[in-house]
């Protein structure tokens, strides 16, 4: 049986590090991306292939489409071909919107949604050829209803959602899946900032009580990949905790 592989951006850490190893669990070949985390994401790699993983360990900076081409065509020379795409890697930033400068909006975009079309556009042949593939974006409930002090952000993560769904339809003929996560409040590095008080507040604010785990939301992505998941496309996933109903 020929082995499936997927490609996980922001693999390094957090949800993409749980992503990385669920999809390990399950028998997948990993193209394991990262950009300046590079001791975590050796050290996550050699994890992996110890138990038998074929994983492949790629810098690139999503948000520059040589690099993404780069990428995708070294994995598919290595696999020969990649069934998935989780489109995870992101950035944060907390601030009003009056003090965001142009260039941290555009470098909001650029790294959220432009990597999400460089990787599309870069593994969508093969899987158009195919006739078959799963693509996952990783957005944000705060692409859902909106974040005060995190407009680009949240207006980033939107954008993931309005390209799931029109993404979904023009490749539904194709038999590719196009779906999206959208994380509630989890316990990863971007929310280790937070102080006590708010970290209270958000989990108070949550119905179940409690942050996420990374765990829970990479069972939700692979869930979306997987052939459980064949007659879902241009859906919004959200492991909230019930925090946006």
């Amino acid at each position: 049986m020929v082995k499936k592989t997927v490609l996980i951006t922001g693999a390094s850490r957090g949800i993409g590090s749980a992503c990385a190893k669920v999809f390990a669990r399950e028998g997948y070949n990993i193209i394991l991306n990262f950009l300046s985390s590079e001791s975590e994401a050796l050290e996550l790699a050699g994890e992996l292939s110890k138990k038998g993983t074929e994983v492949l360990p790629f810098r690139a900076d999503v948000s520059d489409f040589k690099q993404v081409k780069e990428m995708v065509e070294a994995g598919q020379r290595r696999f020969g071909k990649i069934d998935a795409l989780i489109c995870n890697a992101g950035i944060s930033q907390q601030k009003l919107f009056t003090d965001i400068t142009p260039e941290e909006w555009h470098r909001m975009m650029s790294v959220t949604v432009d990597a999400a079309f460089y990787c599309c556009q870069a593994v969508l042949p093969g899987m158009i050829r195919r006739q078959k593939g799963k693509i996952v974006l990783v957005s944000s409930i705060w692409g859902m209803v909106g974040a005060s002090c995190e407009v680009h952000y949240s207006t980033a993560k939107a954008a993931l959602i309005g390209l799931t769904k029109s993404l979904a339809k023009e490749l539904g003929p194709s038999n590719i899946n196009v779906n999206c996560v959208a994380p509630g409040i989890i316990e990863t590095d971007m929310n280790s900032s937070l102080d006590s008080e708010t970290r209270e507040v958000l989990a108070q604010e949550t119905p179940l009580g409690r942050f996420g785990t990374p765990w829970e939301i990479a069972e939700a992505v692979y869930f979306l990949a997987s052939e459980k998941s064949d007659f879902i496309t241009g859906q919004i996933l959200s492991p909230n905790g019930g925090f946006v109903i």
